[in-house]
């Protein structure tokens, strides 16, 4: 278990250094406190992306807790997500930032591939409205061949870790309770 949620780590960890090095050249940012993209209900993941966090709440003690609340109330946002509606509609913060899964490590600063084996920009609504400037100069930069990590290099990298974890997406909070129940039976196990 150790070894496979230190494998996962080490692909976020290469893909922190790819976003933060997109991030300074590109200008683009996230908005501080802006939680849009997380309250988002049809975020879907694969289990594997939340080992780390499953694992880390196995070792606090809290797994067996926090897969109750996600059988009593799976909802559609994401179960680590912190709404703060009193101050906008979309204000917000992930509580276990840390741990957050790879969709939502990509998401705003990565590319998908299009239909003509282009990488495209995948970014919010926000990100293009509030930095316009810097977003049209980065979609520029990307079609001439900025570097940008890839989301299918990052999937494919994570499916080489355990190829049965990530085979499906499911809906962010399903996809960690999933994470949650393997790790707590890999445990019952041992």
């Amino acid at each position: 278990m150790e070894e496979k949620v230190k494998a996962v780590e080490e692909v976020f960890n290469e893909l922190e250094n790819e976003v933060s090095a997109f991030r300074q050249a590109t200008k683009l940012h996230c908005i501080a406190g802006c939680g849009a993209c997380c309250k988002k209900p049809d975020i879907e993941a694969t289990p594997l992306e939340f080992l780390p966090f499953a694992y880390h709440l196995y070792l606090k003690g809290e797994a067996e807790h926090v897969l109750e609340k996600l059988n009593n109330n799976p909802g559609n946002t994401c179960i680590i997500f912190k709404s703060f509606p009193e101050q906008n509609i979309n204000a917000g913060t992930c509580t276990e930032y840390r741990h957050r899964g790879l969709t939502c490590r990509l998401f705003g600063f990565s590319a998908r591939i299009d239909k003509y084996g282009k990488p495209e920009l995948s970014t919010c609504k926000t990100i293009k409205e509030t930095q316009a400037e810097d977003y049209h100069k980065t979609v520029k930069l990307v079609g001439e061949g900025m570097s940008i990590p890839l989301m299918r290099d990052y999937y494919f990298r994570l499916r080489s870790v355990d190829a049965n974890l990530t085979e499906k997406f499911f809906p962010v909070n399903l996809a960690i309770k999933q994470a949650i129940e393997y790790v707590l039976m890999y445990y019952a196990y041992r």
